[in-house]
């Protein structure tokens, strides 16, 4: 069985798994257009995280994990327990940079979920990102260890990275308390 991970699982699997390789997705893009009220945010104040948008001539670049021959119910039941909140199973094609491919389970949150927040205009985004923080940290941490982890893989993404750019520049413009004396 393999999972193909394109958000925090690129950096944090948390799952057993025997080998990993990078992967793409095809007619799918990778956006910040899902609501997180249980990782990165908190109900009334949602994070965003990264969801799969369809896009026919679109491709989605991540990390696919072999599980193998581990407990692959395990691993489904703990993934399915992680990605709770608006996301579903699907299947996908895997195609691997050495021309090969399988297929993937890949996890998915669609529009018609509770959680949904859709598009936004990217400083909104970075709004949201900059001030959300839940359970599993801040959302800023969330966005900056999935451009880091795509920095690492060589991968390019426009949209996480003019997200990132669009959260450094509110970093940049905030006044300094000293400003504010």
């Amino acid at each position: 069985m393999w999972i193909f991970g394109y958000g925090s699982l690129i950096w944090n699997p948390n799952f057993a798994y025997h080998a990993h390789r990078l992967a793409r997705i095809d007619n799918w893009v990778r956006r910040f257009w899902q609501g997180s009220i249980d990782h990165r945010g908190v109900p009334g104040h949602p994070g965003r995280v990264v969801t799969l948008v369809s896009e026919p001539s679109g491709n989605c670049w991540g990390v696919a994990f072999n599980c193998g021959t581990s407990d692959n119910q395990k691993v489904i039941d703990d993934l399915d327990l992680r990605e709770k909140g608006g996301y579903h199973r699907e299947w996908v094609t895997l195609n691997f940079t050495d021309g090969s491919t399988t297929q993937g389970l890949v996890y998915v949150a669609d529009p018609d979920n509770l959680d949904y927040l859709g598009p936004a205009d990217e400083i909104d985004i970075a709004r949201q990102i900059l001030s959300a923080e839940g359970p599993s940290g801040s959302n800023r941490e969330y966005l900056s260890n999935l451009a880091s982890a795509l920095r690492t893989l060589d991968v390019p993404d426009s949209h996480v990275f003019l997200i990132e750019s669009k959260v450094q520049t509110l970093i940049n413009t905030r006044p300094s308390a000293s400003d504010l004396l």
